[in-house]
Order: C-alpha cells, then sequence, then structure tokens
C-alpha cells in the first residue's frame, strides 16, 4: 500500500532549458505536420517568438530528472507493476524555444480500486517560465497493481 502521508508532498523543483532540437525531435517523433514546430520562420509568422512545444511536449521535461522514478522508488513501489494511466494539460502560455522551465510536482491524491488490487497516484505538475508565468498544469495518474 502506497503511504497517505505523501498526499500532498511536494518534490524539488526542476529547473529544464527547452532547446530548439528538443522541439524539433518531438514533433517529429509524434508525427506532427504542422511546420510552425520545425520551421523558425512558419513559427513567427504564426506569432511565436521562436519554435513553440508541440502539444504534450511538457510532460517529457519532467524526464530530464537524473532519475524520473525516484518519486516512486522513494514511495516503496515496485517500479514493475507500474503502468501510467492518465495525463492531462492545461497551457496557459505556450513554451518555445529558448525558455527556462521550472516544474514543480505535488502528489495530489492517493486512492484504490478493487479492494486495493488497483492504486491509483495522482500527481500535479506546474510549469512556469523564466518571467515567473504559468506555461502549463499537468495532471498525471499511476496505477500500481498490487498482489
Amino acid at each position: 500500500m502506497i503511504d497517505r502521508k505523501y498526499i500532498g508532498h511536494s518534490y524539488p523543483p526542476l529547473v529544464v532549458d527547452v532547446e530548439k532540437g528538443q522541439l524539433t525531435f518531438f514533433a517529429k517523433a509524434t508525427g506532427e505536420m504542422n511546420p510552425v514546430y520545425t520551421d523558425v520562420s512558419a513559427a513567427q509568422a504564426a506569432g511565436y517568438r521562436e519554435l513553440p512545444a508541440p502539444p504534450t511536449f511538457a510532460f517529457s521535461l519532467n524526464l530530464v530528472k537524473p532519475d524520473p522514478f525516484a518519486q516512486y522508488i522513494e514511495m516503496g513501489i515496485d517500479l514493475g507493476k507500474v503502468l501510467h494511466a492518465e495525463q492531462s494539460f492545461e497551457y496557459l502560455e505556450p513554451i518555445c524555444a529558448g525558455d527556462t522551465i521550472t516544474l514543480q510536482d505535488k502528489v495530489t491524491d492517493i486512492f484504490e480500486k478493487k479492494g486495493g488490487a488497483l492504486e491509483f497516484l495522482v500527481t500535479e505538475t506546474t510549469a512556469t517560465n523564466q518571467h515567473g508565468a504559468s506555461v502549463v498544469k499537468m495532471v498525471s495518474t499511476t496505477v500500481v497493481r498490487n498482489g
């Protein structure tokens, strides 16, 4: 069982520089065909200051951590029993190449279903840019299979 003491627990912030190469690679890897995500001229013509991040890119920023699964290990969760269940995004401002993004993770809920056979860990991540503007809020739900 995941200890409920982690509800409300915040982790140290993670600061990540967003690079043009990351954005174009992500766009190509996800099949994004809009030139706004790969061509600076197209991005600027569309009103962006630089290449913008494609949808869902912000999720990948948290994977830059030295050990992106450390919080699960800290909670005593067996990584072999973890499944990514759900991800939601609330976009507030564009993330663009050259931005420095600060990510702050907080566990907002832990609950069970099926008599404890499944436990759910809900984490909210807020991201702000180098100007202190909130750029995206993400909510991630992870399932842990027990027994």
